[in-house]
């Protein structure tokens, strides 16, 4: 089993953070757009740096999809950034006509997503926002697992061509993604080999399916964990490819079990190989108010939960 070190635990948006500060000095048709959460989304040293490519918008944030739209007209390459529940449900037509439909290539840039945004209570937790803007045509979707690979995104996406959401949080959690892993669009990463089954895992969710893989080979069970940071496009030949070996597949997210990576996979199985798979997700409720770990043990989006899943995915091989 290859090993995954916490070589420091740091929040996925100071990751955002970080690749913003660096596209700021190394892109210059980079601008970023905030709904006056500059603090939250970690926009500090963007708008310090680059005053002249910064935008204030207020709390607009469907005037703030307009503008960024309308921008990339110009050549710009607009990043907007606000909470995730803010950033997909309250503006839905306007990213789906004037981005999605319009093929403008705009950044939706979406912090605090799932139930770590905690405290906040289930009003601010968006559980659906992956379901939301996978159903769209041509939009690419994007959740990372901790600051190194957030940081790596950031980078990535300011490279490619057409609209992206990207998806990252708000609590502190180990960061164990190599600093120079290189993050390819729509390509899982194999995080350790295994066969008696595969676990697929993206977020917050990526470093329990480390833990639990190291729980079951305890019990003698040999897990294979795919990091899957691009749910759209998926990586379908590599969860085919491990599933050749394992025959059976459990999904982890911080995610409502509709709409979201589990349901991805399973299109995937049904078209190619149906097998047995098990979800690990939010099964079909809102959050509420709670510390990011409560909330994550009450909703069972922990690696207790994948090794469970694990188990009951086995038996029906």
């Amino acid at each position: 089993m290859k090993k995954y070190t916490n070589t420091g635990s740091k929040d996925t948006r100071s990751g955002f953070g970080a690749g913003m500060t660096e596209l700021g000095q190394t892109n210059e048709n980079v601008v970023a757009l905030c709904a006056d959460l500059i603090g939250s989304l970690k926009f500090d040293d963007f708008k310090k740096n680059h005053p002249e490519r910064f935008f204030q918008i207020g709390i607009a944030e469907a005037n703030m999809i307009g503008i960024a739209a309308g921008l990339t007209i110009g050549g710009k390459i607009p990043f907007t950034g606000t909470f995730a529940n803010f950033s997909t449900g309250r503006v839905y037509d306007q990213i789906r006509q004037s981005v999605a439909y319009s093929e403008k290539n705009v950044k939706i840039c979406a912090s605090h997503a799932g139930l770590t945004l905690g405290e906040d209570g289930a009003t601010h937790q968006i559980l659906e926002d992956i379901g939301l803007m996978k159903m769209l045509p041509g939009m690419t979707v994007i959740n990372t697992c901790d600051y190194n690979q957030t940081k790596a995104a950031t980078l990535a996406i300011a490279d490619y061509h057409g609209p992206v959401y990207l998806r990252f949080g708000r609590p502190v959690v180990p960061n164990f993604m190599p600093s120079d892993e290189p993050f390819v669009i729509g390509k899982a990463i194999v995080l350790n080999e295994g066969t008696d089954v595969t676990i697929i895992a993206t977020g917050h969710l990526v470093w329990e399916a480390l833990i639990a893989a190291e729980a079951l080979e305890a019990k003698g069970i040999s897990a294979e964990v795919i990091n899957i940071h691009t749910i759209k496009p998926l990586d379908e030949e590599a969860i085919l490819k491990s599933l050749a070996k394992t025959k059976c597949i459990v999904t982890a997210e911080e995610h409502n079990i509709l709409g979201g990576l589990g349901e991805s996979v399973s299109r995937v199985l049904a078209l190619n190989s149906p097998a047995p798979q098990e979800f690990v997700a939010v099964n079909d409720s809102f959050g509420e108010s709670g510390t990011p770990a409560q909330l994550m043990d009450k909703y069972k989006l922990n690696n207790q939960a994948i090794v469970e899943a694990v188990e009951r995915v086995i038996k029906r091989k």
